[in-house]
């Protein structure tokens, strides 16, 4: 994720996907999808070590980007 256009649209396509699948989502309501948008931020340093990567020093569209999708199914 390189600019905020691509952040835009990748919002946009988990928005597409919540009208289609939201009985998939493990946070299909907009509180439960903060409350896990907001507890993968603080955890987010986890997922980064986890998957062989330094956490960004400061945040970036990329960063955001996949805390969005994780919030989809992090609990």
């Amino acid at each position: 994720m390189d600019s905020r256009e691509a952040l835009a649209s990748f919002v946009r396509s988990l928005h597409r996907d919540h009208a289609d699948n939201a009985a998939s989502w493990a946070n299909a309501d907009l509180g439960g999808f903060l409350e896990a948008l907001a507890a993968w931020i603080e955890d987010g340093a986890g997922w980064y070590r986890n998957a062989g990567h330094d956490l960004p020093d400061s945040g970036d569209w990329a960063f955001f980007a996949r805390a969005l999708s994780a919030a989809t199914v992090y609990e």
